[in-house]
């Protein structure tokens, strides 16, 4: 069987490293809010290109916080708008409505599987304050036009980087491109912990103190509390083995570009469709998405040959039990590719031998 994903191979690469790094922290006696985590905070501003990083409990709470933070600034209130893609995962808008901000659904381009950046200003009303912008799958969601939008309206522009660590739009990276951007280090990303884990990038010093304080329970000093806040901190052990994958991330996404582009070169099968190809810099491929319209034949499929896929997402955020307000919600291209996609193994330790595997079967579906 191909693994969609070996999580205990890709871990494997660097286990003397990560076994050092984890000892050191085990040794030290100090478990959170150490050198680790602020060593990690630095290096990760910087990777990213950013003023500052907070590490948080994981990537929900980094986007939470957020929101949570420009409420408590004054940029925000109850019952603003904010603008998200349709079709992302479902704790982008959770991190909105937590927040009880009133998310804004637009459609995705059908053929990059991003916001529309095309409809985006024709949702925008007085209330709006941010547009939610999703790196979904890895893929650069970022254009000029939004940039534009932005700046036109005096909205803020955040970031969702949870699939897309290292991704780049021209010289600067996601995660640097808004006004603030929240990131995930689950254990399956590109840049994954061995447990939760997630931050905040920005270049906002006054918004970066605001979520320090927010998610140590609201407290800026020991025992003095400003804010009504959360515990939401990444420990040591887990900022330590960041820092050793970080040193290794350009290279995994590096492979990871190297099997995408053997899939766009190779796959032909005119009912497998695949997203329009970006630039390698602007795609760190954290997934490889497919659409077929008989996806569900298609994965039976090819686990019968021994492929593991899996489907990114079966059911859109609208038809979500816990979002039932929007259940006549008419989003037609969110569905169509809520009932399409298939994600196709891809990961740093995916052989070529694997990936050829993979085309030579797709090539041979006809069902």
């Amino acid at each position: 069987m191909i693994p969609f994903l070996d999580l205990k191979a890709v871990t494997a690469q660097y286990a003397d490293e990560i076994h050092r790094a984890a000892a050191e922290v085990i040794d030290s006696g100090w478990y959170l809010l150490g050198k680790a985590t602020k060593q990690f905070e630095e290096d990760y501003a910087r990777y990213i290109g950013t003023t500052h990083c907070v590490g948080v409990a994981n990537g929900l709470d980094a986007l939470t916080l957020i929101f949570r933070a420009y409420m408590e600034l004054g940029f925000m209130k109850e019952g603003d708008e904010v603008i998200v893609p349709a079709n992302t995962y479902i704790a982008s808008i959770l991190a909105v409505t937590e927040n009880r901000l009133t998310p804004v659904l637009v459609e995705p381009d059908w053929t990059t599987l991003e916001l529309d950046d095309s409809l985006i200003e024709r949702h925008i009303t007085p209330r709006t304050r941010a547009i939610l912008l999703v790196h979904l799958y890895g893929r650069c969601a970022y254009s000029e036009r939004i940039g534009e939008l932005c700046r036109k309206h005096n909205l803020k522009l955040v970031e969702d980087n949870a699939q897309a660590h290292g991704c780049r739009f021209g010289q600067r990276r996601t995660g640097s491109l808004g006004h603030a951007a929240g990131h995930s280090f689950y254990p399956g990303k590109n840049l994954g912990a061995l447990g939760d884990g997630g931050a905040v990038t920005t270049d906002n010093s006054n918004l970066a103190d605001c979520i320090r304080a927010l998610a140590n329970y609201g407290s800026e000093r020991k025992y003095v509390f400003r804010y009504r806040g959360r515990n939401s901190r990444l420990d040591e052990l887990q900022a330590a083995i960041l820092s050793v994958k970080l040193h290794h991330l350009d290279d995994d996404n590096s492979r990871r570009q190297q099997i995408a582009a053997y899939y766009y070169d190779h796959i032909s099968n005119p009912l497998i469709q695949l997203p329009r190809r970006l630039a390698d810099t602007q795609n760190v491929y954290h997934l490889f998405p497919v659409l077929c319209d008989r996806r569900n034949r298609l994965q039976q499929y090819l686990a019968a040959n021994g492929i593991e896929t899996l489907i990114h997402y079966p059911i859109p955020p609208h038809r979500q039990q816990c979002y039932n307000r929007w259940s006549t919600l008419s989003l037609p291209i969110t569905e169509r590719i809520h009932q399409q996609e298939l994600s196709l193994p891809i990961s740093p330790v995916l052989t070529m031998a694997d990936a050829e595997y993979v085309v030579e079967r797709l090539a041979a579906f006809n069902e």
